[in-house]
Formats: structure tokens, sequence, C-alpha cells
């Protein structure tokens, strides 16, 4: 029988397969009874589940990152979906496919990886080329875990490849800005574009996990980015101070504002520039998200991020 995946499910319907629990954790009613919540995850997102009868016979002992066989219904809360688990089973391995079980990118990644590099081989600056080569060509441990990681834990891009797609599509709006902008250094901005999050290598496990690490709750991205950045600058004889300095800036500086997590406030004018070119792919990509996650057309309610009641508009 196909697997019938998250996002196709309807309030009413009936659940029996296998998901990954992503999260498990006991608590208790107001009224002092114990339940379970669960997060499942397939590849098409997650859903909230409540065990409320933990200690029924039906519920085999299971944890999180477990594979489960879940029997339930759909239930509607708070306008979101959520599972009334009534029965688990931990499945064993070769009775699923982990593939079905991670969000990943639409786009290969394979070829986000050769049009990124590609934007590396257009860079003159022989230091700054150096630099991205260090990271994007000769680091195999950092390739491996940029190719793998999202963008977010939930907010947008949140997917194995998620941090790749996000980073080509700053790297390409930056491209384009510099066709409109002369006053923009191409080569400082598009190297800024490309190392903006790379502290999110380190921020984010990988899948199943998705979730912060120590160095990611202490530092967050921004600041671990921007030390990565400066240990390989240190390798690498005679790159110049001012240029170090402006290219870490940018980093510092790529989220705009203070109360948006940004240690610095834009200073050049390549920092504008990679400050409107994050925002807008993270923006986009999380409406495109919210409107691939909804069923619904017209008004879809109040959204937090946009601060703002959203409507899905018709496509011809």
């Amino acid at each position: 029988m196909q697997m019938k995946y998250i996002k196709d499910y309807k309030e009413g319907d009936r659940v029996f397969d296998i998901y990954l629990c992503k999260h498990k954790q006991s608590a208790v009613t107001k009224n002092g009874k114990p339940y379970d919540n669960v997060i499942l995850q397939d590849k098409t997102g997650t859903v909230d589940a409540k065990i409320w009868d933990p200690n029924n016979a039906g519920i085999e002992d299971f944890d999180s990152l477990d594979y489960i066989e879940v029997y339930g219904d759909v239930t509607s809360f708070q306008g979101a979906n959520q599972i009334n688990v009534k029965r688990i089973r931990k499945c064993r391995e070769g009775e699923y496919d982990p593939a079905d079980y991670l969000p990943v990118s639409s786009f290969p990644i394979d070829d986000m990886m050769r049009e990124l590099t590609g934007f590396i081989d257009s860079i003159r600056n022989p230091y700054l080329r150096k630099l991205l080569q260090a990271f994007f060509v000769q680091d195999q441990e950092f390739i491996k875990a940029f190719r793998q990681s999202s963008a977010a834990k939930t907010v947008h891009h949140g997917f194995v490849g998620g941090l790749l797609q996000h980073t080509l599509a700053v790297t390409k709006l930056c491209d384009f800005f510099c066709t409109q902008y002369p006053v923009l250094n191409r080569d400082l901005l598009l190297s800024a574009a490309i190392c903006h999050d790379i502290g999110k290598t380190k921020e984010l496990s990988l899948f199943p996990q998705n979730d912060y690490t120590d160095d990611g709750q202490f530092l967050g991205h921004i600041v671990i980015g921007s030390e990565m950045v400066g240990e390989k600058i240190k390798a690498i004889e005679g790159f110049p101070p001012l240029l170090a300095g402006e290219l870490k800036h940018c980093i510092l500086a790529h989220h705009g504002e203070y109360e948006f997590g940004s240690p610095k406030k834009p200073a050049i004018v390549e920092a504008v520039a990679l400050t409107f070119a994050d925002n807008t792919d993270a923006k986009m990509e999380t409406f495109t998200e919210l409107l691939e996650n909804s069923a619904d057309t017209g008004w879809l309610g109040y959204n937090r991020l946009f601060e703002s009641n959203v409507r899905a508009t018709k496509t011809e």
C-alpha cells in the first residue's frame, strides 16, 4: 500500500502508516492525567500528535527518532491538523525507506552545487577566490555538511539541501543587483552572499534531528559564520585586513536590524544589498511553502511572520 504523506491529510482522515518520531515528550493534563506529545515527520513536513492514554496496551514503547507505525485519527486544533493516536508499533529496519521521511529540496543538489561553484570561479579577487575555494572546493567535511544542511529549523528552507538552495538564490539575487547598481563591488558582495549562512552548518544538526546545537544556542549562525571565515582567512597569506573586515561585516550585518538578531547594522553598500537579498529569498520561500502546504484558496488567516492575514491568489 502506498504511503500517505502528512501534507495530504485532512480533518476526519484515518491514519495507519509509518512515520518518523521527530520528538516525544511526556506531559500532564490540568487534571493530572499523563499524556505524550509527539511530533511525526515525513518528507512533506511534520504534524503534532497526542497520545492521551500512553499506558494503553496498544502503545508500544518508543522514543524520539524511532520509526513508528501509527494508528489514529486526524483532528483539528487551532486551525492545524493534529493526530489523536490510538495505537503505536515500533518498526524494524527494512520496514521503511528513510528517504520518505527526510524533507529534501525539489532542486537537484548536484546541480545547485555546480551552479554555486560557477559563481566562485567568476570571482576575480585572488584572496576572496582562495577563501571560497578553501570552503567549497577543498574542505570535504564542510562541503558534505553544507550540501545536507537546512537553512532553518522551521521558518524557511527547512529541508535537506535548504541551505544550499537559499545560498544559491541569495547569490543570484546579489549578482542581479550588481547589474543594476554599478556602485556594488561584485567580488565582495557575491563572496559575502556565498558565505553569509555557512554558520548554519554548525548551528543546526543534520536531519533527522535538524535541531539547535550547543554552539547554535550559545552563539547563533551569524557569529559562528564570521568565526569560520576568520579561521580560513588566517591560512591565506597576505589577505588584506580591510577586505577581511568588510567581508565579516557583511556576514555580521546580514539580518539588518538588532531586533532580528543582527550584531551590526549595515555600514557598507554591499551589506545593504546582502540584507535585502537574504530577506527577499527568506520571505518568498516562506510564502511559497505556506501556499504549498495549504489546500485552501482565498484568505488563509493571520501569519505571524508577515504580520498580516494572507491570501492565496489564483494562478492561471
